[in-house]
């Protein structure tokens, strides 16, 4: 199949480009620690920002020039480690204090007003803090499940002239979001393999990387430095330092990128196709 996103990246149609993105950037010390290895010394490629997030800030000192993209947060999912919006947003708050626990929450009960004042704000802060968002996603893809809340994101991309992560294909949102971003000339991933978030991932990525498809597959994973931090953090913290010795450390995966033929880019390459087309 030749995919759209290849000709617009210049590319022939039988190239299989990966884009290993760590997800979580910012939100502890160490996924901000497991992205920096993974970045610098690992196959990873990009990596997406958590404003909100309480180590986000720590993360600028460390990441400028690098392809981070940001990840609209609206969401804080951890039953004790939580986070809230950077504006005044009551309805993006849940009885305790922070963001809603899911996205059916979010769903549910935001102001699609004060949702757009906190995303924009969310990119307008990583921005000042020096970085130059190469992509938009959205945690737990929560501004993908309804189209009131993908128009908040859509429009931002569409504003900030920035390529964005969506679910795989093979979801059914029950609205054509990619079309919808098509339409718009954002671009966006044609495949997407999510690592996870409870259980190793090695098994999920393998098995993508066995049935690689011409096009640009977006590959995401959790990575972590194992720390007590992390371990107070999430009880699946074993995933998440699976992750990062995945991408860093693994040698037979390095081993399994190359027998799939795969080329490594990064969202950077997609954000430059799409501003020069534009």
């Amino acid at each position: 199949m030749v995919t759209a996103l290849l000709d617009n990246l210049g590319r022939p149609p039988t190239d299989r480009l990966v884009i290993i993105v760590c997800d979580g950037l910012g939100s502890s010390n160490a996924a901000n620690l497991g992205t920096e290895d993974a970045l610098r010394s690992g196959v990873a490629t990009s990596a997406r920002l958590q404003v909100p997030c309480p180590w986000s800030r720590g993360a600028a000192a460390s990441h400028r020039g690098d392809d981070i993209g940001l990840s609209l947060t609206v969401n804080a999912d951890f039953e004790t480690f939580r986070w809230g919006p950077i504006t005044w947003a009551p309805s993006l708050l849940d009885g305790d204090g922070g963001f809603p626990r899911t996205p059916v929450d979010l769903g549910e009960h935001a102001d699609v007003d004060e949702l757009r004042r906190e995303c924009r704000a969310q990119v307008e802060r990583a921005v000042l803090w020096g970085f130059d968002p190469t992509h938009l996603g959205s945690y737990l893809d929560a501004l993908s499940l309804r189209p009131e809340l993908f128009d908040v994101f859509l429009d931002l991309a569409c504003e900030f002239k920035l390529p964005v992560s969506l679910p795989d294909a093979s979801v059914d949102l029950g609205f054509p979001a990619r079309e919808l971003a098509a339409e718009e000339g954002i671009l966006v991933p044609d495949y997407v393999v999510a690592a996870p978030s409870h259980r190793e991932s090695r098994s999920v990525i393998d098995e993508a990387l066995r049935q690689l498809q011409p096009g640009v597959t977006e590959i995401r994973v959790r990575p972590a430095t194992d720390t007590p931090e992390i371990r107070a953090v999430t009880k699946h913290w074993m995933a998440n330092v699976s992750d990062a010795h995945l991408i860093t450390d693994d040698w037979a995966f390095r081993a399994a990128l190359d027998r799939s033929d795969a080329e490594l880019i990064g969202f950077r390459d997609l954000r430059e196709a799409q501003r020069s087309t534009r």
